[in-house]
């Protein structure tokens, strides 16, 4: 069974940095791109970043470009998202997601991604 769980959530005042972190069981990791998408209280699921199932590329929504970065360790199975400089916006369930060599042009989808974690809250405070 597939199993995407992340940690790494909490309170923080804005400014401050968190990292995320998603393990994942049940898959050949190394050939899933992995994404982080996030949901806000009454707002749609959107998508913050992604990096490839190779390794070799890493995209990034324009909200968080500059402060995020997300990262892989295909050793602990595990991918990584750097919160730094955190807004207030930032707050949201934030989502690892998964998917069998995702095609680039796709890589903001909520649909293109096969599996899902239960998320994990990060709440930024002004």
């Amino acid at each position: 069974q597939v199993q995407l769980v992340e940690s790494g959530g909490g309170l923080v005042q804005a400014g401050g940095s968190l990292r995320l972190s998603c393990a994942a069981s049940g898959l050949t990791f190394s050939n899933y791109a992995m994404g982080w998408f996030r949901q806000a209280p009454g707002k749609d699921r959107e998508f913050v970043a992604v990096i490839s199932w190779r390794g070799g590329g890493t995209y990034y929504a324009d909200s968080v470009k500059g402060r995020f970065t997300i990262s892989r360790d295909n050793a602990k199975n595990t991918v990584y998202l750097q919160m730094n400089s955190l807004k207030p916006e930032d707050t949201a369930v934030y989502y690892c997601a998964a998917v069998f060599r995702l095609l680039a042009d796709i890589y903001y989808a909520e649909r293109a991604y096969t599996y899902w974690g239960q998320g994990t809250q990060v709440t930024v405070s002004s």
